[in-house]
């Protein structure tokens, strides 16, 4: 009797946890995305305009 006794009082309150679990690793993983996005906008840097690309500006994988 006393697993079964008390798996219907505690069932709330587990549930309760385990929603509020689900919405922090929602949140931290909206939080992560969020954070991801903005670094990729910042660290793009846009190729000099008035200097023509070459064929060595696309394949060459050092020169950055």
């Amino acid at each position: 009797m006393g697993i079964h006794y008390d798996y219907k009082s505690t069932r709330g309150d587990k549930a309760m946890k385990k929603e509020a679990k689900r919405k922090a690793r929602i949140e931290q993983r909206r939080a992560k995305r969020s954070s991801n996005s903005s670094k990729s906008s910042e660290e793009k840097e846009m190729h000099d305009i008035e200097t023509p690309i070459t064929l060595e500006d696309l394949t060459n994988p050092d020169k950055s």
